[in-house]
């Protein structure tokens, strides 16, 4: 029995009221341990769900909230169900659910991550149940009271009415109700044909208080008597403390103390501790530990294995390809065989340099512990992570660790680390007093878990039909599995075996060969997706240029006609390809592909299957001169059933601009063996005015269950863009970021 309790095994829901007369409706938390094979012991309630009596509507929110509007789309779920008023609904927060069972944690909400876009897919059966079954309770109260049977009763915007016409709100109902057993097998979800919430556009919860400033992210969070730590890192990747005089630093006045974080230890993954040593100082406000850094005399040791650069590793990976895969993770048919007598060869190499997160909110943590309790308010995406890093650290028992999950500003992947709570946890316990650890922007560039880096190299082959007969895709990348799993799986995270164009080709290859690095990996924006559909995508595109072929037809030729492959893993377990063809054709459509073209306007498609979602891009550019204009975007998703329209455009628009952002401009490089990037200044992000003036998205009306939204228009903008860069420039960029081979070519 694995320690993460599997959501789909709750059977029963729980109900109870409370002093106030409230209705208070939750998934209770189920135990399955060695001694109790044949059945499952309820445990302690976590409400989702709270009706009061002045009919206010209380509901839950069990994920993380990054930006992507996970709030609103699972409060709207149970609305739905529960047929609330929407404006008497109030969304609040939960913090990670866990309970001691056995001095084992038991996962009390299930799924709490905001990492692959799996929230809403993981919340989709589990919250309709929650609503539905409120409302059968608050029928069932009705009918009791009026001595009618259920059957003639129906829910409308929080209010039970009768045949007769007689109405009860939700609030005058909420003590009977909560005094209810809940039917044995809770109530069937309610048909989509009577939806009024899902599928309509809802504001974010939190916009007016964002907007007007009253929003409170993690960094905002703040205890009384708390020290303000800040912390230098070795510069170093690997490296040690070798000298430090603290006499200046402690002589200022609100400096109350200087501590030392050791390095990370080798015996522990990655991602489980801090990534660097370091020395924090300690004070009352954080400007006055900024100075008190400043006035350190500080000496650090170099790691075993230096930082390298870009350059470096395409000469590596140049020497891996020449060689025996790491991970020969698919072999259809004979490419090498049918390649030798094909009318028609292509190949290419794509170098996808390494970036940061550069997330707005740089890492902080608000950490009280001693020998009884801990709480941790901090900006994480995967609370388990770190409740395992903070219990490691502490002893303590699963029920006495708290950890509140605030609005975070951003994450894409960095917030899945508990590095820097580890850290705070460790002066908290040093100091004995609370701490409020900020780190400075030079070291959220300097101390992240970078993307990796990778050189994909394509071969591919036609008939003299022009039909694709064979296709290889070798990829050399640092993966981010690197000091996390055995050397064996890291292929595990960097290429995808069911990835188009496999199922498609009857000849095809994909290999994986692995590049050390002394830079911290990890999850980033769409993982592997991101960059592997850069390759894919542009090289379809050559490819199609090369056969004089239209890349639409082509595209939609090697797509065939709708079927549905195989997908192991994330997004599966099928592909259909009638999905994908159909927003490929609607984003072309609307762009204006088969219409005549602006003088010097380029036009360019690329599309994708991440994580469930089928998403196409269509990009229209042009230069001016130097200066890329982007006239048009259009970007169609298919992301089955979706819960809040406006949410998932917002979505799409949001990853689609930060994929031309991420694609443009955007690298790391390392100087004398640490990260050159200090700030935003020298990690340049696009700005507005050189951004199009919208994004046109799409999308498709389906029956289908819901897929997530945040990662989805991530990986086709990329491509999309550069194929179009080539159509109007017959330039073609091979190289992530784009913009300083597009300024060296052109």
């Amino acid at each position: 029995m694995t320690r993460a309790h599997d959501a789909s095994r709750r059977r029963f829901l729980k109900v109870f009221g409370t002093a106030t007369g409230a209705l208070v409706v939750g998934l209770p938390a189920l135990a399955w341990t060695p001694d109790e094979l044949l059945g499952q012991t309820l445990i302690v309630l976590n409400p989702y769900l709270r009706i009061e009596p002045d009919g206010t509507t209380v509901i839950g929110a069990r994920d993380p909230e990054v930006g992507q509007g996970i709030r609103t789309a699972e409060a709207r779920i149970i609305a739905e169900e529960l047929d609330a008023d929407w404006n008497k609904v109030v969304v609040e927060p939960l913090d990670l659910g866990v309970t001691d069972v056995g001095g084992e944690p038991h996962w009390t909400y299930g799924h709490q991550m905001a990492s692959g876009s799996t929230s809403v897919p993981a919340a989709w059966n589990d919250l309709r149940t929650v609503g539905a079954a409120a409302r059968e309770l608050l029928l069932r109260a009705a009918a009791a009271r009026w001595s009618v049977n259920t059957g003639g009763l129906r829910a409308v915007r929080g209010v039970v009415i009768a045949t007769d016409g007689r109405k009860l709100g939700y609030g005058e109902l909420a003590e009977a109700a909560a005094k209810l057993k809940p039917a044995t097998n809770p109530p069937a979800p309610k048909p989509a044909s009577q939806y009024t919430l899902i599928g309509q556009d809802a504001g974010d919860v939190d916009a007016r208080d964002i907007i007007t400033g009253h929003q409170h992210f993690a960094i905002d969070e703040w205890l009384g008597d708390a020290l303000v730590a800040v912390i230098t890192h070795c510069p170093y990747p690997g490296g040690t403390l070798a000298h430090v005089d603290d006499a200046a630093a402690l002589r200022l006045e609100g400096v109350k103390k200087v501590m030392t974080i050791p390095p990370p230890d080798p015996a522990l993954p990655l991602g489980t501790q801090q990534l660097a040593a370091g020395v924090a100082v300690l004070a009352r406000d954080t400007w006055t530990a900024m100075q008190g850094i400043a006035k350190l005399d500080i000496r650090w040791n170099p790691g075993t294995r230096a930082a390298e650069g870009d350059d470096a590793l395409v000469q590596a990976a140049a020497t891996a390809l020449q060689g025996q895969p790491g991970k020969a993770v698919r072999t259809d048919g004979d490419f090498a065989n049918t390649a030798k007598h094909a009318r028609h060869r292509f190949q290419a190499e794509y170098q996808i340099a390494t970036v940061a997160h550069a997330e707005l909110e740089p890492p902080n943590a608000l950490v009280k512990v001693d020998s009884q309790r801990a709480v941790i308010v901090a900006p994480v995406q995967n609370p388990r992570a770190t409740f395992d890093a903070v219990q490691r650290l502490t002893g303590l028992a699963p029920d006495k660790i708290e950890i509140k999950l605030p609005r975070a500003g951003g994450g894409f992947g960095r917030f899945l680390e508990a590095d820097y709570v580890a850290e705070a946890v460790m002066l908290a316990k040093a100091a004995g007093k609370p701490v409020k650890l900020m780190w400075t922007r030079a070291d959220a560039f300097a101390q992240d878990t970078f993307r990796p880096f990778s050189v994909q190299r394509l071969e591919a082959c036609a008939d003299r039909r022009k039909k694709l007969t064979g296709w290889t895709h070798r990829i050399a990348s640092t993966s981010r599995l690197a000091g996390r799993e055995p050397r064996t799986r890291w292929w595990l995270s960097e290429m995808h075996p069911d990835d188009l164009p496999a199922g498609l080709v009857d000849n095809l290859q994909y290999a994986w060969f692995a590049l050390d690095s002394a830079l911290p990996r990890g999850s980033y924006r769409a993982s592997s997706h991101a960059v592997n559909a850069f390759a894919t995508e542009c090289f379809i595109d050559e490819i199609a240029h090369g056969l004089r072929q239209d890349a639409l037809e082509f595209r939609l030729a090697l797509l065939g006609e709708p079927r549905k492959l195989p997908y192991r893993g994330h997004g599966g377990p099928v592909l259909d390809t009638g999905r994908l063809s159909w927003v490929l054709q609607l984003a072309a459509d609307a762009a204006g592909w088969s219409k005549p073209h602006p003088h010097g306007h380029g036009f360019g498609l690329a599309c994708h299957f991440t994580f469930g979602g089928y998403v196409a891009h269509a990009v229209e550019m042009s230069m001016e001169g130097t200066r890329l204009v982007i006239h048009n975007v259009v970007c169609a998703a298919d992301l089955g059933r979706v819960v809040n329209p406006l949410g998932a455009r917002a979505a799409l628009v949001g990853a689609t601009l930060d994929g031309f952002s991420t694609a443009l401009r955007q690298r790391v490089t390392i100087k004398n063996g640490s990260v050159a990037q200090r700030g935003f200044k020298d990690y340049p992000l696009v700005t507005m005015a050189q951004m199009p003036h919208a994004v046109q998205v799409i999308l498709v009306p389906s029956q289908e269950n819901p897929a997530g939204a945040f990662d989805m228009g991530f990986p086709s903008a990329a491509p999309a863009l550069a194929n179009a860069i080539f159509a109007g420039t017959t330039v073609r960029v091979r190289q992530l970021p784009i913009w300083p081979e597009l300024m060296r070519l052109l």
